[in-house]
């Protein structure tokens, strides 16, 4: 058994991946399609104010499709979204403290 085998957690109409998790890759986070931007962090900067347009300048390979896949997954999966970013924060505020 491949371990490292991505797993599709949100599909397209033709069946195509939107949201995949790989172990070892981004701790397993929930991805878009086969990127290592977590799903987590988009919907993070959505909830300080950052728009669409300005998440499109800043990852310029980003489509409509997965950012609207993006928030159907936050939106079937709350918890585990809402979990990663509590995590990362924390993570990053004990990272400043030891500074």
């Amino acid at each position: 058994m491949n371990l490292l085998k991505s797993q599709a957690m949100l599909v397209d109409t033709n069946g195509e991946p939107l949201v995949r998790k790989t172990p070892a890759v981004c701790g397993g986070d929930a991805c878009i399609r086969k990127t290592r931007i977590m799903v987590w962090l988009l919907v993070s900067f959505k909830k300080a104010g950052v728009t669409e347009p300005e998440l499109f300048c800043s990852y310029p390979s980003l489509t409509a499709a997965d950012l609207a896949a993006a928030w159907d997954y936050y939106r079937l999966h709350p918890q585990e979204i809402d979990k990663a970013i509590r995590a990362n924060r924390e993570a990053s505020s004990r990272e400043e403290s030891d500074d």
